[in-house]
């Protein structure tokens, strides 16, 4: 909520966008320069931003810095505070003058804000069912949906540090029949074997601080893992390290695997320091093998959120960042359409509050082919591409975290057409 002195109108854009499987809405209601957005059953009277802004301060704990809440069915529930959140006010796509295509969400899965999503993955069976896999932050649990319609089929764990265990999981990655959660407070990514989700191990607990996201790829007969780490200042968890402590932003992984006994290797750490490559607040990362990339999203507004890259072959700053000027929110999840020839799509988001914004640009040559924004998907943390055929989408489907309540996705074929991207060769 924002108040001030000269009334605003309210946009059409912010008017009432419905969330077809919640029942619930999206409305802003403008009032003495207020744009109040409430998520709330179904109704239409419009309440003052004055007796709004009393109720809230009425409600709030009674500490220097109140965390935030998130309301369902009339319970609260308490999220920590993490380096990319902001005091100050969030921007909105609403309010921006940017050129974006709208394409509609294939689904949205049902919506859970007391589970706090943060980040998804796919995994297909052998039967060919594609299972949707998301972590949940504040109930330390992984959620379980049909990857063709979203439908909830089940949770996996729950809060603790034994394997099976999770506390505050992150960053998620599945490669063959592999799933790997980051655990933010357990410090630690953990494996596990699926269809049982059956714990097999975990490393990194000697290294990581404050793991957040996390990309992997085939390696010396097992899999190379690379773990962003988000720790801050050892004197004030709310700044920034100096740059020349920022060399350890990124940990590396060797696993093993002999039957189900894993084996994990630290192979080091590394970070530019210099002020053009550091980075400052990392989440999300991806590779690019075929052109010697890794894409990684700096959170940090300070120094231009954007996409920095680095050469996956000494792990390097190469320059020519992505997107400075053109993200005004927050990059976050970042995914690849990889075609077999080398060309192909890489997917970035800006994390405005009201509707995310995904910029698409040139696998090879890193140009700015145009973006997209769904109808309801907002807030997004995590995104994955999933290229795989299936008969719900034949092309593939890119999924996306929604308001840290659940995950939306959008039909590749629908995104390509709007941008006018081909296909794969």
């Amino acid at each position: 909520m924002h108040c001030g002195q000269d009334p605003q109108p309210l946009r059409a854009s912010q008017n009432v966008i419905a969330l077809p499987s919640s029942g619930h809405m999206l409305r802003g209601f403008p009032h003495a320069g207020c744009t109040v957005i409430l998520r709330q059953p179904r109704r239409t009277t419009p309440l003052p931003c004055l007796v709004l802004a009393l109720a809230l301060a009425a409600c709030a704990p009674s500490t220097e810095r109140a965390p935030t809440t998130s309301t369902a069915a009339g319970s609260t529930t308490l999220q920590t505070t993490e380096p990319d959140e902001r005091d100050e006010q969030d921007p909105l796509l609403a309010e921006q003058s940017l050129r974006f295509a709208t394409v509609d969400e294939a689904f949205l899965s049902p919506l859970t804000p007391e589970d706090n999503i943060d980040s998804p993955a796919s995994w297909t069976a052998p039967d060919g069912e594609v299972w949707l896999i998301a972590t949940a932050k504040s109930t330390h649990r992984l959620m379980v949906y049909r990857g063709d319609s979203g439908a909830l089929l089940r949770t996996v764990g729950e809060q603790g540090a034994a394997l099976g265990q999770f506390d505050r999981p992150n960053g998620v990655f599945v490669i063959d029949d592999l799933l790997l959660a980051v655990e933010r407070d357990n410090r630690r990514v953990q494996v596990l074997r699926l269809p049982g989700f059956s714990p097999l191990g975990s490393f990194g607990e000697g290294e990581l601080r404050q793991p957040y996201g996390l990309w992997l790829r085939r390696s010396e007969g097992g899999y190379e893992v690379m773990v962003s780490d988000a720790y801050m200042d050892a004197a004030d968890e709310d700044t920034v390290p100096p740059l020349a402590e920022l060399d350890r932003r990124f940990q590396r992984y060797q696993l093993t695997l002999a039957g189900d006994a894993l084996q994990a290797r630290h192979l080091g750490s590394f970070g530019a320091t210099e002020a053009a490559g550091a980075i400052r607040i990392p989440e999300s990362l991806w590779g690019d093998e075929a052109h010697n990339r890794l894409l990684i999203a700096e959170e940090d507004q300070a120094d231009g959120t954007r996409i920095k890259p680095y050469r996956l072959s000494d792990l390097g700053y190469a320059r020519s960042d992505l997107g400075a000027g053109l993200f005004r929110a927050q990059a976050e999840g970042i995914a690849l359409y990889a075609c077999g020839d080398g060309s192909g799509w890489w997917i970035a988001t800006d994390q405005f509050k009201d509707r995310s914004l995904f910029h698409v640009f040139d696998r090879a040559s890193l140009a700015h082919l145009g973006s997209f924004a769904g109808r309801t998907v907002a807030n997004t943390d995590g995104v994955w591409l999933d290229q795989g055929a299936s008969a719900r989408f034949p092309q593939g489907v890119f999924y996306a975290v929604h308001d840290d309540q659940g995950v939306g996705a959008f039909d590749w074929r629908d995104i390509a057409a709007a941008l006018q991207l081909g296909r794969c060769p």
